[in-house]
């Protein structure tokens, strides 16, 4: 049956939803780090961190699939971006090694709190703002001769790599902010609120920036996007950001709790239907396609074996974590 089905799509989609997995389920967490000093010492902040403490760990595990899925079903595409972004993907994993020592530290050695804080903010920030640059450099393209990487060690660093860092600091923020409206009270929730009206002005403009830009950098960036028919659909994609921005400030200005966060990630499920149909069907845009780095396809069987009992489990562990710690959180813990 597996003959008559295009495996290296179905792995091409596989990656695809852990990669968005990882930001929606990390990108609140790295969010509370990067607003971490604006949050009062104490009752705040401890607040901030007991709403993340069950799940924050194990977001990350998206991550690892994401990349061990590229090592493993596209080695050629792995082989020439991971050259390409030594820099940034390695102060990512610092980053987030930072902040998971800050994280359980800053609990067990009270009396150098502050330092530890640093750390967690450092590390989200460096995190985010590496995803973002990672990103944008894949955008803006890599050069490639034959089968491997032919740029240099710094091509990665662009305005435009740039640019989208910041936009995915700020949308981290975002979902950071949101989350908290929606599981605490108080002060902190007020504050939140506040900090989300801000940061969603910003990341829709930074949207609205990135989005401009891109279909400049590639020629088939702009065919994908403005060639007919085909613009008949894509101009839905920032119709219903427009939709869903003017959504995300009624709601948060009418009082509601859930829906600003729903729709923060709303704005990051758009996004990345705005990403596919940039790159789609490139792993390395504009140069290898997820055919052309694909693995073979016995070897595509066989991992779709192993995905196929390890994502529906890590799904549903994860469901459960999030049922159990449902409900709104104080700095006590969950009540």
């Amino acid at each position: 049956m597996l003959d008559n089905i295009d495996l290296t799509v179905v792995w091409a989609l596989i990656i695809a939803f852990a990669v968005f997995a990882y930001i929606v389920m990390d990108g609140f967490d790295l969010g509370i780090g990067i607003l971490f000093p604006a949050f009062r010492p104490g009752h705040e902040r401890d607040t901030a961190m007991n709403s993340i403490a069950p799940v924050w760990d194990g977001n990350e595990t998206w991550l690892v699939l994401g990349g061990g899925g590229l090592f493993a079903v596209f080695p050629l595409a792995y082989a020439i971006i991971m050259p390409a972004l030594y820099a940034p993907i390695i102060a990512m994993l610092l980053g987030l090694i930072f902040r998971g020592v800050a994280f359980e530290f800053r609990w067990r050695d009270p009396g150098h709190r502050a330092l530890w804080d640093v750390a967690f903010t450092g590390g989200s920030v460096v995190a985010a703002l590496a995803q973002g640059i990672t990103l944008g450099a894949l955008l803006q393209g890599i050069k490639v001769e034959g089968r491997s990487y032919a740029g240099g060690w710094w091509d990665w660093l662009t305005p435009f790599s740039l640019l989208v860092g910041l936009g995915i600091v700020c949308g981290y923020a975002l979902l950071g902010a949101t989350w908290l409206v929606m599981r605490t009270e108080g002060s902190l929730q007020d504050r939140a609120r506040t900090f989300s009206l801000w940061l969603a002005a910003a990341t829709v403009a930074l949207i609205a920036a990135v989005s401009a830009a891109t279909p400049f950098l590639e020629g088939r960036y702009w065919e994908r996007w403005f060639s007919m028919p085909s613009v008949l659909l894509t101009a839905q994609v920032p119709l219903l950001v427009a939709v869903a921005s003017f959504l995300f400030f009624r709601s948060l200005r009418g009082g509601a709790e859930r829906t600003p966060f729903l729709l923060a990630l709303g704005l990051f499920l758009l996004s990345f239907v705005g990403l596919g149909i940039s790159i789609f069907p490139d792993v390395v845009p504009g140069r290898i396609t997820i055919w052309e780095a694909a693995a073979p396809h016995s070897s595509q069987v066989f991992l779709l074996v192993g995905a196929s009992v390890l994502i529906p489990t890590i799904l549903a562990y994860t469901a459960y974590s999030y049922w159990v710690f449902r409900g709104k959180v104080d700095a006590t813990g969950y009540h």
